[in-house]
């Protein structure tokens, strides 16, 4: 029995490579399926990501080629030019890395959540394609309890590492909750539509999605239900809003120092919070000049991420300790698995040759051999053969001077002296 973790991933893999291995969520029972017909593998889950695709197999042999072989074959690309890019690791080390990866410790994000929940819907399919049984149920089922303890017990997930997260827990340090809170996005870009995740996961409701595009500022609003406006009615409504966000690729600002005092205005001096995350600017630096207006740029996100980073790489210290100490505790576990098999095997071993000796006996005294020379004689070859295996390992450790080999020996076979 043997854990293997073979893998891609964005540290290791370009982009095309990695999309080239993906497996599409339909497919993934067929993969499974497939996996385990065409490998010696006991137990399979596959974990595909947009930056990963993992094998994690329980398999009768060591040797991880046939799944890089498999792996090719089954997604038709070069098998050389996959091995050069791919990662594998082996029992404790295999154990550590899921649990690493659980815990966002290899993520392109240090600490990111999403992860373990894709984690999670991997293990589901794979138990529904029936490659899960009690080995990995123990593993996968230990690891998600380790990415709990680590996200209790250390703060690597405590603090915003992206520009879009930390404008919007800046918000929600501000307001306290963001229920009640009137958002204006500016833009409908990437930027924009992860503020808009982050905001809504944070129980934001009423958003208005302002963009040149009405086509694609439609597209972002069926995500999260939002209000749609062009950028000219931008004016018209920015008293309604109590947080703006603005990410376009505008040349010039669009919204100026006298909108904000207008609205400001309109709103009976209530305080108004923005966040400017575009390069150039879309919101003039004179509007933090205004008592009611606080006004926060890309540069002010950036020192705070980087603070937060920096926590983060510290909490990560913490996380790793934590699955080091896990990982091996595990593994301790699966080895005594290994102890469980060489007794079952060492009980039927000398059952045999107890039921081979008492057919012998059974014999001597049908025949008519006397009672008390047949026990005796059962008892002396049922010693012997049992003294035998011992005997002969003592006989050569001691010959080959192996010290340790005979301590364990006396250990084992109860010689206190």
């Amino acid at each position: 029995m043997t854990i293997l973790a073979l893998g891609i991933n964005h540290k290791t893999a370009p982009v095309a490579l990695r999309e080239k291995v993906a497996f599409a969520p339909e497919l993934m029972t067929e993969a499974l399926s497939n996996l385990a017909k065409q490998t010696a593998i006991n137990e399979a889950v596959i974990v595909s990501t947009c930056n990963r695709t993992e094998l994690y197999c329980n398999s009768s042999e060591k040797n991880y080629e046939p799944l890089i072989e498999w792996l090719a074959n089954f997604h038709h690309v070069d098998k050389q030019e996959l091995a050069s890019h791919t990662y594998c690791y082996q029992d404790t080390d295999a154990i550590s890395h899921l649990m690493r990866v659980a815990c966002g410790l290899d993520s392109l994000v240090l600490g990111e959540p999403q992860i373990l929940g894709q984690i999670k819907q991997s293990f589901r399919q794979a138990k529904a394609a029936d490659t899960v049984s009690m080995l990995f149920e123990k593993l996968f089922q230990k690891t998600f309890s380790v990415a709990k303890l680590v996200r209790t017990e250390t703060d690597i997930g405590a603090s915003a590492v992206s520009v879009a997260f930390a404008s919007v827990n800046l918000a929600k340090h501000i307001f306290g909750s963001l229920t009640p809170v009137k958002v204006l996005l500016v833009g409908a870009g990437e930027t924009i539509e992860l503020v808009a995740k982050h905001l809504t996961e944070q129980g934001a409701s009423n958003i208005t999605v302002a963009n040149r595009t009405i086509a694609r500022a439609e597209s972002l609003a069926k995500l999260f239900d939002a209000t749609v406006i062009s950028l000219g009615q931008v004016p018209e409504v920015l008293a309604e809003a109590d947080v703006v966000i603005s990410s376009t690729a505008s040349t010039l600002p669009i919204i100026g120092k006298g909108m904000v005092e207008q609205a400001i205005k309109k709103r009976k001096y209530k305080p108004m919070f923005f966040v400017d995350l575009a390069v150039p600017r879309d919101i003039e630096g004179q509007v933090s000049e205004i008592d009611e207006a606080f006004l926060y740029t890309v540069d002010d996100l950036q020192s705070i991420v980087a603070q937060n980073v920096a926590s983060r790489e510290k909490a990560a210290e913490e996380a790793e300790q934590i699955v080091q100490n896990k990982s091996e505790e595990f593994d301790r576990w699966t080895k005594s698995l290994n102890s469980i098999d060489i007794i079952k095997d060492y009980r039927q071993q000398c059952d045999q040759i107890k039921l081979e000796l008492v057919e012998r006996a059974s014999n001597q005294l049908a025949s008519g051999v006397d009672v008390d020379v047949v026990i005796v004689e059962l008892a002396n070859k049922l010693t012997n053969r049992l003294m035998h295996a011992p005997t002969t390992a003592i006989k050569d450790a001691a010959q080959n001077g192996a010290v340790d080999k005979l301590t364990v020996l006396k250990s084992i076979l109860g010689i206190e002296k």
